[in-house]
């Protein structure tokens, strides 16, 4: 089984004082255990603000058993047009972990703020995931439960 690991999972083992670390490292061991643990591109450079140098990331990579795998043309074209999809959509914004679409008005006049809260780059993971994984690591469950059907998102332990 190929587990693909979005940013916020291992944002939580690196940052100090995250209050999920522990329950992102049994995840992380869980899958680990059931094959490997793939990253694309994206989570690789978001991570890479967390280590002074390209080594000291793949050093963590390798010790913690996870590879990069670049995004094939099909994953990156899905991405593109989930992209497309979503960015014509006007829709209220949304729980990054449930879901659920939540109404923000405006206290002046009461009219409803639409706003996008997703970049290109959620679409990619996404993408990569569904196109080169069987499962995704990830608490922003909300975009790829919309975007991705086919996609299966790990519960957290």
């Amino acid at each position: 089984m190929t587990s693909a690991v979005d940013t916020n999972i291992l944002l939580d083992i690196l940052i100090p004082g995250q209050s999920r670390v522990e329950e992102s490292k049994r995840l992380l061991e869980l899958y680990l255990a059931k094959g490997r643990l793939v990253i694309c591109e994206i989570v690789y450079a978001e991570l890479a603000s967390q280590f002074l140098s390209a080594q000291d990331l793949n050093r963590f990579l390798a010790e913690t058993g996870i590879r990069l795998v670049s995004s094939n043309e099909k994953a990156l074209y899905i991405a593109g047009g989930k992209w497309v999809e979503y960015s014509k959509k006007k829709s209220p914004m949304q729980c990054f972990h449930c879901g659920r679409h939540l109404k923000l008005s405006c206290p002046h006049c009461a009219s409803v703020i639409l706003t996008r809260q997703r970049v290109l780059s959620d679409f990619i993971i996404g993408a990569h995931a569904l196109v080169h994984a069987d499962i995704l690591l990830s608490r922003d469950r909300g975009v790829y439960k919309t975007y991705f059907s086919g996609l299966k998102i790990a519960e957290n332990s």
